[in-house]
C-alpha cells in the first residue's frame, strides 16, 4: 500500500494510513470508520490479502467510495481479488489490480474522484497523466 501513499504524496493529496484488521480489530475499525466522514475523509483505499474482507467491511459501514486493492498472498493474490469482486449488490467496492499496480491506480482513481469537486486536484491528475505519457515505460507495470 506504500505505492498508493507515495502516489497520493506525489499529487500533493494528504492521506491517513492505518493498519486495521477487519477480523482481529473489528471494534477499532468500527471506531475509525464512525468518525471518518466527520474528519473529512472522502474516499477510502483498503488493501487486503487472503480472505480480503476489509474493503467489503469498510464499504458496509460508510457511504463514501471504497477502493479495494488485493494484496499478493498465498495464491498470487487471486484469492484476494476473487474475494473482493464478489461483493453483494448494494455494497459496492471498486476493485483494482493485484499489488503495486492496483495500489498506484487506487490512488489515481481516488484523486480523480476528489478532482470532480476540487479543480486543483483535477489539474494535478492531468499533469501526472501528461508526465506519464512522455515517460519511459516502467518495467514493473
Amino acid at each position: 500500500m506504500r505505492h498508493a501513499a507515495d502516489t497520493l504524496e506525489t499529487l500533493g493529496i494528504s492521506a491517513e494510513s492505518k493498519v486495521i484488521s477487519a477480523h482481529r480489530n473489528a471494534d477499532r475499525l468500527n471506531e475509525y470508520l464512525a468518525a471518518a466522514v466527520d474528519r473529512g475523509i472522502k474516499v477510502i483505499i483498503a488493501g487486503a490479502g487472503m480472505a480480503a474482507a476489509l474493503p467489503g467491511v469498510v464499504a458496509s459501514r460508510v457511504r463514501i467510495p471504497v477502493l479495494g486493492v488485493p494484496m499478493e498472498s498465498k495464491v498470487d493474490g487471486m484469492d484476494s481479488l476473487l474475494s473482493m469482486v464478489q461483493m453483494p449488490a448494494g455494497i459496492p467496492v471498486g476493485v483494482l489490480a493485484i499489488g503495486r499496480s492496483g495500489a498506484v491506480n487506487a490512488a489515481l482513481m481516488a484523486a480523480a474522484i476528489l478532482g470532480l469537486s476540487d479543480p486543483s486536484i483535477d489539474a494535478k491528475v492531468a499533469e501526472y497523466r501528461a508526465a506519464q505519457a512522455s515517460a519511459p515505460e516502467d518495467p514493473q507495470d
